[in-house]
């Protein structure tokens, strides 16, 4: 007869008490056995028993897979994925043993996982204030401070991800998100003339039990709107868990990193992980078609790949920066720690700043920066607004950016070797690429020639040394 297999989690058995509100010895009662004994189990001093498992989840009611738990997987991978920080690279840190301290010790694992999140941020902090310096120093920055929120977490929110998949599979059942409201909030979904809407894409009139929506949207755009107000709906109480471990200066960037949960929310439930990360391995990452399977945007399908890094389930980790015509930055995303994602987007040797020339083609380049990474870009034109004659849009690129290491697994690349790569810079200010026809600032620590004598063909000539 087969012996039962004995295993030890203590510290979940004593969250378990904890959350049903139970003192060992009222759990004691409930199990027939002594208070002395849960107390060793708890301790980890005495192994719970596959009929201990069993007898715990008939006593409390509980599905057995609640019960025992994934086994600490997603903490672990959580802590394995913080210690592969070159900060740490120089400590002996064997999986068997992270393991170890994620099952046995999940408070301390929690603990260092928001130690090393407040570090993230602070470190991030610390840049913007050396390389992005203002007179104004002392004011918040309410956009810094929501993409500072969003870098130090790499742009993944698993709690989102997982919430935003019970959804889709409830609206699903329901016939999609209009009828998902209908059932589940008694909303109706009306769509009208801009001039009524007075400005609005969407707005949630509780009155009349509405989700209205502006009737120049395409269907892409409604769809997310739809999604975006039933992200407000059912995960204020995430958002707020979530954004209760971020540091804001201001009530305007705790507003702008809500706002940037709520899209995350909206996108994950249109592309729920699982079935989006499948689907991206199919179709080699291919933007264009990925959107077209999940009936979003082109900008939507970039920025939902920028978030897939759920512990244990991660896919090539990409930057996404979003940039108007005049090289103003207005959204970056960073799921990969890449050096240039705080501040990139300023070389104009970068392809994302010339797909203006060439509106909806998807243009590729291979890129190194003075350090010799080398990394892929995928950039393309996206428009917003429009939808009626002479209805206003803006025209603006975005860029998809992996490590070159990963670039093997994408669409784009199987066609040919890779050609030599662009140099590019993160910043003029901080690129020391002497010889730069582009460059419109001089690096700093760089003491300028004067042209007296000698006019370089580059904008600015360098003393050596």
């Amino acid at each position: 007869m087969a012996k039962d297999r004995p295993v030890y989690m203590g510290p979940r058995l004593r969250r378990l008490r904890r959350d049903l509100g139970l003192t060992q010895a009222d759990m004691a009662a409930d199990l027939d056995i002594s208070a002395s004994y849960v107390a060793l189990l708890e301790r980890n001093q005495r192994p719970l028993t596959a009929d201990m498992l069993l007898r715990l989840a008939r006593t409390y009611k509980l599905d057995m897979a609640e019960v025992a738990g994934d086994g600490g997987a997603e903490q672990t991978a959580r802590l394995q994925a913080v210690l592969k920080d070159p900060m740490f690279a120089d400590i002996d840190l064997p999986q068997l043993a992270t393991g170890d301290v994620a099952v046995n010790y999940p408070g301390i694992t929690e603990a260092l996982l928001r130690l090393y999140t407040s570090y993230r941020e602070e470190h991030l902090a610390l840049a913007d204030r050396g390389v992005e310096h203002q007179p104004q120093e002392d004011l918040p920055d309410p956009v810094a401070e929501s993409r500072r929120f969003l870098a130090a977490r790499r742009n993944s929110f698993p709690m989102l991800d997982d919430a935003a998949e019970k959804l889709a599979a409830e609206a699903e059942a329901e016939g999609g998100l209009t009828g998902w409201l209908k059932a589940r909030h008694n909303l109706r979904v009306r769509r009208l003339p801009s001039d009524v809407m007075a400005g609005s894409m969407r707005r949630f009139d509780r009155h009349r039990d509405a989700v209205l929506l502006d009737d120049t949207l395409d269907g892409a755009s409604s769809t997310f709107q739809l999604a975006l107000q039933i992200a407000y709906l059912e995960m204020r109480k995430s958002f707020d868990a979530i954004l209760k471990d971020g540091q804001f200066a201001s009530e305007s960037g705790r507003r702008l990193a809500r706002r940037a949960l709520a899209g995350y929310g909206a996108a994950a439930i249109l592309m729920p992980y699982t079935a989006f990360a499948k689907a991206v391995e199919a179709r080699r990452y291919d933007v264009e078609a990925l959107a077209r399977q999940f009936g979003a945007s082109f900008e939507q399908t970039a920025h939902r790949l920028t978030t897939l890094q759920k512990p244990g389930q991660e896919r090539v980790p990409f930057f996404f920066l979003r940039v108007d015509p005049a090289g103003n930055v207005s959204k970056r995303l960073d799921g990969a720690g890449f050096p240039f994602a705080r501040h990139g987007g300023s070389c104009p040797l970068w392809s994302v700043h010339r797909v203006f020339e060439t509106p909806r083609e998807v243009v590729t380049q291979w890129l190194e920066l003075p350090d010799g990474q080398r990394f892929f870009s995928i950039a393309r034109t996206v428009t917003a607004g429009g939808g009626g004659w002479g209805a206003p849009k803006v025209e603006r690129a975005i860029a998809l950016c992996c490590a070159a290491d990963h670039a093997h697994r994408l669409i784009y690349t199987q066609d040919a070797p890779p050609p030599e790569p662009t140099p590019i810079g993160v910043t003029c200010r901080l690129c020391h690429r002497s010889q730069c026809l582009a460059r419109s600032a001089p690096p700093i620590g760089r003491d300028m020639l004067p042209d007296d004598y000698r006019r370089t063909r580059a904008p600015f000539g360098f003393a050596d040394g």
